[in-house]
Formats: structure tokens, C-alpha cells, sequence
């Protein structure tokens, strides 16, 4: 048994649409070269399955009803829609991807991320474009169980497959930092770590999905706050939640109002991070991913991620 998707097929919105242009079924015969009894059994072949009434023939003008103009207003769309694809199938085939996902770790200057994603999307390029937010290991996860093509800021380990392919971003200098009604912030220095062993310390969460993950800056025993990214992290010490390692580029402008105060400690942090992406003879990257590559091999894009040009 038909049902009403099986009735409007490209052809039959086309149809509908010519009727409405010509505004007579004999008008639209003859712009699609049909006799018009035979439109007018197709017209009411639609009209039937719909179990609506979609033109008005009480006068020698055919007029949408209700029914037919609401049906005329999706035909248009659904028509660019098609399209579209039809545009988009032709020029993936050139050697654009369909969709690119990029996994940015939340050390990243997200501002900068954002530019990036601005300029890439004035290429006007058939390829869709996904940011996801990672933290930690899961970063680099996400490139390598194939939710991402591209991961920024990952900290690479020993053993990588034969095709992921990467660049050194830089070194990000990390800070320990705490408000200043913070107890810490009076507290002679170096912090040692047997003081702040005493003190809640507020730690970004693995979003690896499997695993344990990593723990970075943290002492057994020790009372943690968690959260989800770095700028949750932040908004949490400027608070006085908690104290712990941030970015120097994400503290400095809080430390020059007043509202953050670094402290040294006996430990210091400095992350070594990089950009991957799986690149090899079978899968070869595609004309986005190259064009987000060519970005990262520049030094002032890398030094603007990692927050050390503005």
C-alpha cells in the first residue's frame, strides 16, 4: 500500500508548484507538456493520498486552499534542499569532506579557535564543520576511536598508529593561582606541597570516555573540586573554590585586575602540545582537513592558540 511519501516525489512538488505559478491547470499543462486531464488526474492522485483538497476549481483560476499553500511552502524548501545536496554530493567529490570534527583541548584559546572556524567557514566549502571540547586525554582519543579527523592540544604518547600525523604546537606555561580571600594568598612561598595538601584544588576532568584517564597536579588524599574544561576551572579559583595550575594566558588578565594572585610552589607545570590527525595512502586528508594542517604549521596561529600572542 502507497503512502503520501510515495506521492511526493520531486516531480509531483514541481507540479504543484507550476499550477500555482500559471494559476490554471491548462496554463501548467502546457509549461510540462501534458494534456490537461492528465495533470489534473495526477493533481487529484496527490489530493487523494493526502486526503486533502489542494487547489479550489470553483473558478476558472486554480487557488491553493489552506492545505495547498502550506504544501507549496515545503515544496520550495524541499526543492532547494534537494538541490543543495545535488550541489554539495558534486563538490565532495572534488575532494571535500562531507563533515570535518575538530577536537580542541580546553587549554586552547578558544577565541582563536573560534577565528579559525570563521575563516575556514568564508571559504564558503561544501564540508560541515563540528568543534568538540576535550579535556586531557581525551583529546587524543577522540582522534584515535574516530570521532574527530583533526585534535588540538593534545599531549602525544610513545605509541601512535603508522597514520597519525602531527605538529608541535608549543609549550604552555601554566601558573598556580588563587584569589586573593583565598587562605593561600597570604601563605609564605614556595607553597609546599605538604600545605597544599591542606587546601581543595580544583582539577579539569578527563573526558576520555573509557578508562581511568589522566589526573594532572594532584596529590592523594588530597580534596578535589572537578570540573568539566579550563574555563570552568577558572571561574571556580576566581571564586575562591578552590586553588590549582591555569594557563599563564588565561590568568594573567584576572592577575593584573586584582582578582587572581600567583603564588610559586615547589612543583612548576609547562605542557608540550600538539595537533594530530590521521593522514595515510588509504586516507588521504581531504581539502579541509589540509587547509586547517596549513593554519597550524604557521607560528602565529600556534602562538595565538596557546595564548602567547595576542
Amino acid at each position: 500500500m502507497q503512502s503520501p511519501k510515495d506521492w511526493l516525489t520531486p516531480d509531483a512538488l514541481f507540479m504543484l508548484q507550476s499550477i500555482a505559478e500559471q494559476g490554471s491547470f491548462a496554463a501548467a499543462a502546457r509549461q510540462l507538456g501534458l494534456v490537461p486531464s492528465a495533470l489534473t488526474y495526477r493533481v487529484r492522485q496527490l489530493e487523494d493520498a493526502l486526503d486533502v483538497l489542494l487547489f479550489d476549481r470553483s473558478a476558472r483560476q486554480a487557488r491553493p486552499t489552506a492545505a495547498g499553500q502550506e504544501l507549496l511552502r515545503e515544496a520550495g524548501r524541499l526543492l532547494q534542499d534537494i538541490d543543495a545536496v545535488a550541489n554539495r554530493v558534486k563538490r565532495v567529490a572534488t575532494g571535500w569532506e562531507a563533515v570535518l570534527t575538530v577536537a580542541v583541548d580546553s587549554i586552547m584559546a578558544r577565541d582563536v579557535v573560534m577565528d579559525l572556524c570563521e575563516a575556514f567557514l568564508a571559504l564558503n566549502s561544501p564540508t560541515r564543520l563540528r568543534i568538540r571540547h576535550e579535556a586531557l586525554s581525551g583529546t587524543m582519543a577522540a582522534l584515535t576511536s574516530g570521532q574527530a579527523d583533526l585534535a588540538v592540544g593534545v599531549a602525544l604518547g610513545q605509541h601512535m598508529a603508522a597514520d597519525i600525523q602531527h605538529v608541535a604546537l608549543g609549550d604552555v606555561p601554566f601558573v598556580f593561582a588563587v584569589a586573593p580571600q583565598h587562605p593561600l594568598a597570604q601563605a609564605p612561598e614556595p607553597l609546599s606541597n605538604a600545605l597544599l595538601m591542606q587546601h581543595r584544588v580544583v582539577a579539569v576532568a578527563d573526558s576520555v570516555q573509557r578508562g581511568s584517564g589522566l589526573t594532572v597536579g594532584l596529590q592523594g588524599g588530597q580534596d578535589v573540586f572537578t570540573v568539566p574544561d579550563m574555563p570552568s576551572k577558572l571561574q571556580a579559583q576566581l571564586r575562591g573554590l578552590g586553588a590549582g595550575f591555569l594557563p599563564l594566558s588565561l590568568a594573567q588578565p584576572f592577575v593584573a585586575k586584582g582578582q587572581l594572585v600567583i603564588k610559586t610552589t615547589e612543583q612548576t607545570r609547562l605542557n608540550s602540545v600538539h595537533a594530530a590527525w590521521r593522514d595515510s595512502r588509504l586516507s588521504p586528508a581531504g581539502h579541509a582537513l589540509l587547509w586547517w594542517t596549513a593554519q597550524l604549521n604557521q607560528a602565529t596561529t600556534r602562538e595565538a592558540l596557546l595564548g602567547l600572542k595576542s
